[in-house]
């Protein structure tokens, strides 16, 4: 936890975000409550919640008991960290990333996975259309 330097207040380490964004992530991608996967790993719902917004670190072995119920390997909840300074995503990248963790990116991911390989095109078509309208009209 890093100690914001003009107050007490102590901030989630990136890591713990990212890694309690991409627990819960897996966890509505599989349609579980957050009560659901504190019972199956001997949790409260409060301490899903605080791992997944990074307030609390998760353990290793309980960090094993997630990946094992959610059907995951370790690595997933570290996926799209970036591993040194040097290793940094793109702005496009992270926005993206951020963007697929939300609800709507969620919803958005799943139902375009659905879709046919002529309709991707179709749909990415329509969307790089919609970008340059944009575009254009700022």
């Amino acid at each position: 936890m890093n100690r914001n330097i003009n107050s007490n207040i102590v901030e989630p380490n990136p890591v713990d975000l990212h890694v309690g964004a991409r627990l819960r992530a897996r966890r509505k991608e599989l349609g579980i409550s957050q009560s659901d996967l504190a019972e199956s790993v001997g949790l409260t719902f409060q301490q899903i919640q605080k791992y997944e917004r990074g307030t609390n670190r998760i353990s290793a072995s309980k960090l094993h008991q997630f990946a094992e119920h959610m059907n995951v390997p370790i690595a997933y909840f570290y996926d799209g960290l970036p591993v040194a300074e040097t290793d940094i995503e793109s702005v496009s990248e992270r926005s993206a990333t951020d963007f697929l963790l939300t609800r709507e990116g969620q919803q958005l991911a799943a139902a375009f996975s659905k879709l046919t390989p002529n309709k991707r095109k179709g749909v990415m078509q329509l969307v790089r259309s919609l970008v340059l309208d944009e575009q254009v009209s700022v």
